[in-house]
């Protein structure tokens, strides 16, 4: 079990929009995310949520720019969070571990360099086909079989283009990914094990703070104390139906919660 740390370099994310925007706080906080138990630092400097703005490629580039080479060179292992194909070229140029996109690589311009490259792939799947979330209405009944259809055609895409399948790692999506129903999200994570049992792949799962969360709960602060408990609830749920990855804003209490979790399960204790 691997944990990425959630770094935003953002003006508008859901629940920390604004607070690591300056380079000095950016750096701060991901060192703060590798102290808390973090082993991969999943970084992004645009938005992704219903509500966020668009964000110009130069701006993307210079947050990033300003704090990934810095953390990079401290020995840190960075995930690179972009759709944008620009932003994917420099972070592979700059030797990051992995890529996650929303899109789950949907540019075949990009799969040359791609197939080239060493990083990690983190395929999501997403209902929309392209930009940021939205808010629409998908039946609980036909999540999964969307995400299986998602995977089975990127997978074929990226493994046609030469690009090995044992770097691509699966994210089934959640929240507003997936649709206004939280029933969607939950769907997902029972179903798991199908996922992984189906395309003999890793599975990354990123439920911090989502809305289906914060629906679930009523509780409407993303960064309270009660979404983070169901955070970890549903991350510790993940993590008993085979995931390999949680991303997670919170990795101190979440690396707790997992060793604790381990404890528990060992023969006598």
């Amino acid at each position: 079990m691997k944990i990425l740390g959630i770094l935003n370099i953002t003006e508008d994310s859901f629940s920390d929009g604004g607070k690591h925007l300056a380079p000095d706080a950016a750096l701060a906080h991901g060192e703060a995310l590798l102290r808390d138990g973090a082993d991969i630092l999943d970084i992004g400097a645009a938005s992704s949520n219903p509500d966020a703005k668009p964000v110009a490629l130069a701006i993307e580039m210079a947050r990033l720019a300003s704090v990934v080479p810095m953390l990079k060179a401290k020995g840190a292992s960075i995930s690179l969070d972009s759709f944008v194909p620009e932003v994917q070229r420099w972070a592979l140029g700059l030797g990051v571990d992995y890529l996650n996109d929303i899109h789950g690589f949907a540019e075949p311009s990009l799969y040359p360099e791609l197939a080239r490259a060493k990083a990690r792939l983190i395929m999501m799947h997403a209902i929309q086909g392209q930009g940021l979330a939205t808010r629409e209405d998908v039946q609980p009944a036909e999540i999964f079989g969307r995400a299986v259809s998602f995977f089975e055609r990127r997978i074929a895409a990226l493994s046609g283009a030469g690009i090995a399948r044992e770097r691509l790692i699966l994210d089934p999506g959640m929240g507003f990914f997936v649709g206004s129903d939280p029933r969607n999200s939950l769907t997902l994570l029972r179903r798991l094990p199908e996922l992984k049992a189906r395309f003999g792949l890793p599975v990354l799962v990123s439920v911090s703070r989502k809305s289906f969360l914060r629906k679930l709960t009523g509780q409407n602060d993303a960064a309270g104390p009660a979404v983070l408990a169901a955070s970890i609830a549903a991350e510790l749920f993940a993590a008993g139906r085979s995931a390999d990855y949680l991303r997670t804003h919170a990795p101190g209490p979440l690396a707790a919660a997992l060793k604790t979790r381990s404890a528990l399960d060992l023969p006598g204790s």
